[in-house]
């Protein structure tokens, strides 16, 4: 089994290794310049000047006013500068000795400045420093294997998905490729080279190729274009990117971080089986790691529809609030791209369960 496993991944492994090469941006990435960007720099409020408004503003968050900024980084830096109150949907509460994010804009009239959003650098530095140190503690070198994993899949999310789509590749092929060198690499990195890890991979591989082949079924038959708002609008009209292939992959990148759960979590019951009850044969260690897996599906479905309709809430929303009929709201394209999301990625999973605790079932089996 050791010998049939690695004649599999082997190939595999080279062809993703080539596969990456052959789309790897060889020149870089030249993103357009938006119209109407401005540059961005940070500053600390030293004080704010309130004052009354002169009429009633519909989105009111700061009120009237200026605020003593002094610029912390930038070509003003150290220089202190006055700014307007920032106001309306999504303007960022201020108070003095906040740390923010301004922009600069010149018109016929000299500079302008403006206050954007909140610097939450320093912030995400200790939550970050937190998770590593939370997940260090409790996994030890488990969990040390497992921040190195996740910052390969970082990597190979920064440095070459995006890239390459933006660079006008394929993005369903981009995907699928970035997701095979994300599970070979994390996988192995996390678990080890074994048997057991070996066999999750192969059940990833083929779940993770029947998500793909789902998914391409479904956007094509439902029509879906991936255009649902003014940000995959954006992505396709400024970057020439394919939003269709874009909402391609997504899924198929989407549905990666949960089928390796399941995966390894397949194989490593079954390995666990197999120690605790060496008698058992292919048929028992199959039924008993099902009865596992049945009931992690049950709770991992549920799992995917809440984490996709947290991710679309302010959405529901609004197409709630217009009181249209319940069969109105779930053709919705907004709303049929998330069905799509949620119903391919449990495909996905639902086919994950028998074929990685099969193949290791097979695996770990008693001969006889």
């Amino acid at each position: 089994m050791r010998r049939i496993a690695l004649a599999v991944i082997a190939p595999i492994a080279v062809v993703t290794l080539a596969a990456m090469i052959w789309l790897w941006p060889s020149d870089g990435v030249d993103v357009p310049d938006q119209p109407g960007s401005a540059e961005q720099f940070t500053g600390e409020i030293l004080a704010v000047d309130t004052e009354e408004c002169p009429e009633q503003l519909a989105d009111e968050v700061n009120g009237c006013g200026t605020a003593t900024v002094l610029v912390t980084e930038g070509a003003d830096q150290d220089e202190e500068i006055a700014v307007p109150l920032p106001n309306g949907p999504g303007a960022p509460t201020v108070a003095e000795g906040d740390d923010m994010v301004l922009i600069e804009t010149t018109s016929p009239d000299g500079k302008a400045f403006a206050i954007v959003d909140h610097q939450r650098s320093t912030g995400l530095w200790v939550l970050m420093a937190a998770f590593a140190l939370a997940l260090i503690a409790f996994g030890r070198w488990r969990g040390l294997t497992a921040m190195a994993g996740l910052a390969v899949t970082f990597a190979l999310l920064l440095l070459f998905v995006v890239p390459a789509i933006l660079a006008g590749e394929p993005p369903l092929l981009v995907a699928i490729v970035g997701s095979c060198a994300i599970m070979l690499t994390v996988l192995y990195l996390t678990h080890g080279f074994t048997l057991s890890t070996t066999v999750a991979v192969l059940g990833t591989l083929t779940s993770l190729t029947l998500t793909g082949l789902l998914s391409a079924v479904a956007v094509g038959a439902l029509h879906l274009t991936g255009v649902v708002d003014d940000l995959s609008a954006s992505v396709g009209v400024s970057q020439g990117v394919n939003t269709e292939g874009l909402l391609l992959a997504g899924i198929v990148i989407g549905s990666l971080g949960v089928l390796d759960d399941v995966t390894v979590t397949q194989a490593a019951t079954v390995t666990e089986l197999a120690r605790a009850n060496p008698s058992y044969g292919w048929g028992q260690l199959y039924r008993a790691g099902s009865r596992v897996g049945r009931s992690h599906i049950a709770s991992v479905v549920n799992t995917i529809i809440l984490a996709y309709a947290g991710s679309s809430l302010p959405l529901l929303i609004l197409i709630v609030a217009n009181n249209e009929s319940l069969g109105a709201v779930v053709t919705d394209q907004i709303i049929a791209q998330e069905i799509v999301r949620s119903v391919v990625a449990t495909l996905g999973l639902i086919a994950a369960v028998p074929l990685t605790t099969g193949l290791a079932a097979l695996a770990f089996r008693k001969d006889t």
